[in-house]
């Protein structure tokens, strides 16, 4: 991911191009590489950072007592984590792990709040950012209610794949972050189940479908 990427995304908008290393100062910013499977954020621990992905995919989840499974989300380049955990200081209720080979830059939210001489502009520019970004993914989150709201398989799949339809053209295929088992954990329903399910809705003509690549009909 380029400069000119950063300055298009939510995080750097108003960021001027010559401002964004001492923006990315301000974070005291630094990348890390991660291997697939490779855990980010652990439940039950504190994190003082962010992370902002430039290329690969991380999912969040959270595992209960028994060790059940539910997927929070499944995000990839240029999608932001953590920010919460990271300004509140509080434990994170979920585990984030790379779920394909990654690259992110980890960020400290807080060091904006600090005294930075001759940047107030810039740190105030990227508060007013995470506080947007932030309120945007809790309606994006809220989301995922009604993907599970449903009592029925079906009902939960048509919820999820419609929002999954690319708003600019709703005849377009699209495909899916997940594999069926992911799939089975986000929407909380048996793999098999799913599979059966997913099955019996191609037969009735609702749906097309190769692995994670989906048409609605």
């Amino acid at each position: 991911m380029n400069n000119q990427e950063l300055l298009n995304h939510p995080l750097f908008k108003g960021i001027d191009e010559n401002d964004l290393p001492a923006a990315l100062a301000l974070f005291d910013s630094f990348e890390k590489e991660l291997k697939k499977g490779e855990q980010i954020f652990h439940a039950a621990t504190v994190t003082e950072v962010m992370g902002f992905i430039i290329e690969g995919r991380i999912q969040i989840e959270s595992t209960d007592y028994w060790g059940n499974k539910t997927i929070i989300d499944n995000l990839g380049s240029g999608k932001v984590f953590g920010e919460t955990y990271a300004l509140t200081g509080k434990p994170l209720m979920v585990d984030v792990l790379a779920v394909e080979d990654s690259k992110i830059l980890l960020l400290n939210p807080k060091k904006l709040f600090a005294h930075n001489e001759g940047r107030g502009e810039i740190s105030s520019i990227l508060i007013k950012n995470i506080l947007k970004i932030s309120m945007n993914k809790n309606l994006h989150l809220s989301q995922r209610i009604f993907h599970t709201t449903a009592k029925t398989i079906r009902g939960r799949l048509l919820a999820y794949l419609s929002s999954c339809v690319p708003a600019k053209n709703p005849a377009a295929e699209f495909d899916i972050p997940f594999d069926r088992q992911q799939l089975a954990d986000y929407l909380q329903v048996d793999r098999s189940a799913l599979s059966a399910e997913l099955s019996k809705m191609k037969a009735d003509g609702l749906i097309d479908y190769w692995k994670n690549h989906f048409k609605l009909l």
